[in-house]
């Protein structure tokens, strides 16, 4: 059972990790819902300028030192998968060695204390 599950694991994040390298450099330019609501209603600035976005890992979704727009895109795309996946794996194996209530705890405030840590 556990063979088959890692395997299937395995292969979703392959199938994951194709996805974000084909199509990420065909998705669309034009800003999402949210962030076209915060341009019309002219809160977008706010949101700009908060400490957090000035050090991001992959500002609007590319890396800064590759000139390719498409390939920066799709790198960017595989890192970001490979990131998310890797913590939570990383958590799911955290909350699999502790008991229910303090698992939940550790990841609640280690997420709060990254989030102030990092704003401000």
């Amino acid at each position: 059972m556990k063979k088959r599950l890692d395997a299937f694991i395995w292969m979703g994040l392959g199938i994951a990790l194709l996805l974000a390298l084909l199509f990420s450099p065909f998705a669309s330019t034009a800003p999402d819902g949210l962030e076209k609501v915060a341009e019309t209603k002219g809160f977008a600035e706010k949101g700009e300028s908060w400490k957090f976005w000035k050090h991001a890992p992959l500002p609007d979704y590319a890396l800064p030192w590759i000139k390719n727009e498409k390939l920066s895109t799709a790198l960017s795309g595989l890192i970001g998968t490979l990131a998310i996946f890797f913590i939570a794996l990383g958590i799911g194996k955290l909350m699999k060695r502790t008991p229910t209530k303090k698992g939940i705890l550790f990841i609640f405030f280690s997420s709060l204390i990254f989030f102030f840590s990092v704003s401000f």
